[in-house]
């Protein structure tokens, strides 16, 4: 009897040695002793500004569909899913889309997703800004993508930002079949991040002596988007960068931004898409169309789309209405039809903008503060899906992970690059301190950061080198009843956020950076 208690014994520390082993090897720092503090300015004004863009695509192959029985869109074999193994090797090749419910199977691709890049360089300093339509990027895999980038294509820094499109496949790990299994393909990973660098390649090697055209339509675009949490403070502004070859006079590409969730088509879609932004970039290059009349015409060159203050949450949830730019008809079922109306208005928006802009520069230096910085991983859920592999997170310390914040300016316009969704009143102001809040606390991060941002235009990289949720001013901060603004139930975003501290972390952060730059 002792022996096999003994035995019994023996197995159950064994099982727990290699569990143990198994959560420290995913919670593992994959970029031990990565540390960025860097610093880029450049006075001199003779050097001649060069910009250059490049598109890749980044879309999944999807080979095997899937029969949806019940058209609950989430593939579930227990309410007789079945699969099409199209390529015939015995399995379910799925690609998992992000956003909304896990076991959401791609059924096939609408639209390309893409890694879209603008080059910037003053003659003196020289970064990439690469934009993907993916539901968010980890810190560590951006770092990856640093790490690829080749020595001969000058690159002082590179910004991988994400459209956050909840129609593309999983990069992140937590929308695959179950809450116990990543969502993301690695192979296919490993292609996102190859095709970035080849953009960043490929811009380089188009950059060309340009002027910028500034344009923004601040109030615009306010009826394509709502606010889902109180208090309603959004940042609907449309901005825009237009890089015009200063010898030939052609256009060589545009950066949009815009802040709002690409979520038009909402949790039952099962092809792939970019969502409203592909529309938007769309008809930017090639024009806006009712029918085969042209409306507006486009202005060419590559569209970089990239997303701002989005938390909140800020979206075009599938009740809320747009009227088609061009008929009296009105689009409120999520499709596609509503996404391309949505995209359609955005870009006459931006075109005739630009067609008026605001300024016109010959000559801009490029100023740059980046820096590494440590947050608490206090979500308990997000630590568990980290212990499991679920979620891709090396620690850097007990349940500290590594992100990133930056800043930057090229003449005029100044940027803040924002590691994940940030509500927008830690941007624009509008903070409250409601009754039922967790924390008995004033107003903590003021000012708003906008305030402090140099420059004429101000544009937010929301989603910027990292993805870590939502990040929730504290005085607003609601996990525990009674909740705030007299709501029967938690308020959404705290679920999806690193913790409460995250953001008086970043701003407290984001404000030294914005000085030293």
């Amino acid at each position: 009897m002792k022996k096999w208690l003994l035995r019994i014994g023996g197995v159950l520390i064994g099982i727990i040695i290699l569990l143990s082993f198994w959560i420290m090897l995913n919670l593992k720092d994959r970029h031990s002793g990565y540390e960025l503090d860097l610093a880029l300015n450049t006075t001199d004004l003779s050097g001649t500004l060069k910009v250059g863009f490049s598109a890749q695509a980044i879309t999944p192959d999807v080979v095997d569909t899937w029969n949806d029985i019940n058209g609950d869109a989430e593939y579930n074999e227990k309410d007789g899913d079945t699969y099409n193994d199209n390529n015939n090797n015995g399995k379910f090749d799925a690609f998992w889309i992000a956003g909304f419910s896990q076991a959401r199977a791609a059924n096939g691709v609408h639209d390309d997703v893409w890694a879209r890049t603008v080059v910037f360089d003053d003659g003196t300093s020289r970064f990439a800004l690469v934009s993907l339509d993916a539901i968010g990027f980890r810190h560590d895999d951006v770092i990856d993508v640093r790490e690829m980038i080749p020595d001969e294509a000058g690159i002082d820094y590179a910004i991988i930002s994400s459209t956050h499109t909840h129609e593309s496949n999983d990069l992140i790990g937590i929308w695959g079949m179950s809450p116990f299994k990543s969502g993301v393909n690695s192979e296919h990973m490993q292609y996102v991040k190859s095709q970035a660098v080849k953009s960043i390649v490929e811009a380089v090697s188009k950059l060309r002596p340009a002027k910028l055209t500034i344009a923004q339509d601040l109030t615009g675009a306010e009826d394509l988007l709502m606010d889902t949490r109180e208090p309603i403070v959004m940042d609907s502004g449309l901005r825009m960068i237009q890089a015009i070859d200063s010898e030939t006079n052609e256009n060589l590409g545009v950066l949009l931004a815009w802040a709002n969730h690409p979520e038009t088509l909402w949790s039952d879609n099962l092809l792939i898409s970019s969502d409203f932004p592909h529309y938007f970039r769309d008809c930017v290059e090639n024009g806006v169309y009712d029918g085969d009349s042209l409306v507006m015409p486009g202005i060419g060159g590559t569209a970089v789309y990239i997303n701002g203050a989005i938390g909140g949450l800020m979206t075009t949830r599938g009740s809320m209405s747009i009227k088609g730019p061009f008929s009296d008809t009105t689009y409120v079922e999520p499709n596609f039809e509503k996404a391309k109306a949505q995209g359609q208005k955005l870009a006459l928006l931006a075109l005739e903008a630009l067609s008026q802009p605001d300024t016109i520069i010959e000559k801009a230096n490029i100023s740059l503060r980046a820096k590494t910085l440590l947050l608490p991983l206090d979500n308990n859920m997000f630590r568990l899906a980290a212990a499991l592999g679920v979620l891709d997170f090396g620690m850097t310390g007990w349940f500290n992970i590594r992100s990133e914040i930056a800043a930057f300016s090229i003449g005029p316009a100044s940027f803040l690059c924002i590691p994940g969704e940030i509500y927008p009143e830690i941007i624009n102001g509008g903070i409250e301190t409601p009754e039922g809040q967790d924390f008995k606390t004033g107003i903590v991060e003021t000012p708003p950061l906008r305030e402090l941002m140099p420059g004429e235009f101000q544009f937010i990289i929301g989603l910027a080198n990292d993805e870590i949720g939502y990040i929730i001013p504290k005085s607003e901060w609601d996990h525990e009843a009674p909740y705030i603004y007299d709501d029967d139930d938690s308020p959404y975003g705290e679920e999806n956020s690193v913790g409460s501290e995250t953001a008086p972390i970043l701003h407290r952060e984001l404000q030294r950076i914005l000085k030293e730059l």
